[in-house]
């Protein structure tokens, strides 16, 4: 369990505004800190203790969460928050379900004392999630889940057979654009064509993203209304053997796909990933790319084209751009147009790029997602907002590490008792996206539909006592 970090040194005795120039962790080893590269890297109940104490935005957070029914309206559930389900892993494993809070101060209080390696948010229930066991004994399903914010998950790790520079969890700047991919696809078609506006994306601190849809509609989809969302991103299917993943049927690609297409995916292959990972530079890479043509005899054509470039090495042009230009016009050249191999460039650059969503984590309501503002404890980074219209600038590498943090709040001296520490950290940028660029005007629009609703309903009253 955590124990609490003690500071030690004549420089912490007196004003809460002086700097903090020595740290005891554990009562053992003695750190001078002197700025922010002094705090060693790690992640351990100590830092976790003072980031809780000091860093966490619960306010925020919790305001998030109650969308808006924690004013004093008298159209405000008042029991809503309460009904959602905390889930915290401690150290060692631990895990502690169906947790549930009537008030930032109790979640604050709470996550400091437990000290949580990892948050999860779940759904709100029918009935507050702590007191289920109550409810079970009267033999009606009471504890259902009733509301939930649309979510998708998607890991570097589902794209291993589309990148060649890392595995794995690993990440890099040649393919973590693949998910900067993902975000402008989802949350382009999220907004157009589903009419959401209330979309918050959050780095999962260390290999892929997080999508949180919060939408009042979003949020009250059935299981199978979220099945349906996800199914209409689905174009990537299959499994380990299966060898063509994606199947574009039918005469024309659906409005959304073209789109995706022709606005992202075809320039994002052509001109970063076929170069960043080397697309067709081995016989092995090239033969994966042949294999999802499905006439032998085209495949069997470029792959002899190719063998002879090799041994003659005249192209002076890169050899992934000048053989995806022969596949290009092999494929697209008239005498294959009868044989349906259009569409195969197409399929190809998909396979390639389309997003990879983890279905099962859409599809159903009671699905666990970590919380932003958490620290993941492979890496020590902060899993924080990324701005969709600014995704291309986002680098996982330089997201804030705890013990970073840590040196920035050592350096800068900290007040004892005061909210907004993190205004001194590098963290203040994504604490204040967060706030203004999607927790207010989600606030305004909850507010006023919660208006609108208490009006509609104080009319029917009325209404009916006029029969």
């Amino acid at each position: 369990m955590c124990t609490p970090m003690s500071y030690a040194g004549s420089a912490n005795v007196g004003r809460d505004d002086e700097p903090v120039d020595s740290m005891e962790i554990d009562g053992q080893q003695q750190l001078k800190v002197e700025g922010p590269a002094e705090v060693p890297e790690g992640f351990n109940a100590d830092y976790l203790r003072v980031y809780y104490g000091k860093l966490f935005p619960y306010g925020d957070f919790f305001k998030w969460l109650c969308y808006a029914n924690d004013g004093k309206h008298p159209g405000c559930d008042q029991s809503y928050v309460g009904r959602r389900e905390f889930s915290f892993t401690l150290e060692n494993d631990i895990y502690l379900r169906f947790q549930s809070f009537d008030s930032a101060a109790e979640l604050e209080s709470s996550i400091k004392e437990k000290c949580p390696f990892k948050i999860d948010i779940g759904p709100v229930y029918s009935v507050d999630p702590a007191k289920r066991h109550a409810y079970a004994q009267s033999g009606d399903n009471v504890f259902v889940p009733v509301e939930r914010e649309l979510i998708f998950d998607i890991d570097i790790s589902d794209y291993d057979d589309a990148r060649y520079c890392c595995s794995g969890a690993d990440v890099c700047s040649d393919c973590w654009p693949l998910m900067t991919i993902a975000i402008k696809i989802l949350d382009t078609s999220l907004r157009d064509d589903f009419g959401f506006n209330h979309i918050l994306w959050v780095y999962s601190g260390r290999r892929g993203v997080h999508c949180w849809v919060c939408d009042t509609r979003a949020r009250k989809l059935s299981n199978e209304q979220r099945a349906a969302v996800a199914d209409y991103f689905r174009v990537y299917k299959g499994g380990e053997n299966t060898l063509k993943k994606v199947s574009l049927a039918g005469p024309v690609l659906h409005p959304f796909l073209a789109r995706s297409y022709t606005d992202v995916l075809e320039s994002f292959f052509e001109d970063k990933l076929l170069l960043s990972q080397q697309l067709f530079a081995s016989e092995e890479r090239c033969q994966k790319i042949l294999d999802l043509i499905p006439d032998e005899n085209v495949a069997s054509e470029l792959h002899d084209k190719w063998q002879g470039n090799r041994r003659s090495s005249i192209s002076k042009e890169d050899v992934n751009a000048a053989r995806w230009k022969q596949l290009k016009m092999t494929l697209q050249s008239g005498k294959h147009k009868a044989q349906g191999l259009r569409r195969c460039v197409e399929e190809i650059i998909f396979s390639y790029t389309y997003p990879r969503l983890d279905m099962e984590v859409s599809k159903h309501m009671n699905h666990l997602l970590k919380a932003p503002f958490c620290i993941h404890p492979k890496t020590g980074r902060v899993c924080v907002p990324i701005d969709p219209n600014n995704c291309d600038d986002f680098d996982p590498t330089a997201v804030p590490t705890l013990s970073q943090l840590l040196g920035e709040l050592n350096a800068a001296g900290f007040q004892t008792d005061s909210e907004n520490n993190w205004e001194r950290t590098s963290l203040e940028k994504s604490i204040r996206f967060f706030r203004t660029s999607f927790l207010q005007p989600l606030l305004k629009a909850c507010k006023e539909e919660l208006e609108s609703a208490y009006n509609a309903k104080l009319q029917q009253s009325k209404n009916s006592l006029n029969w």
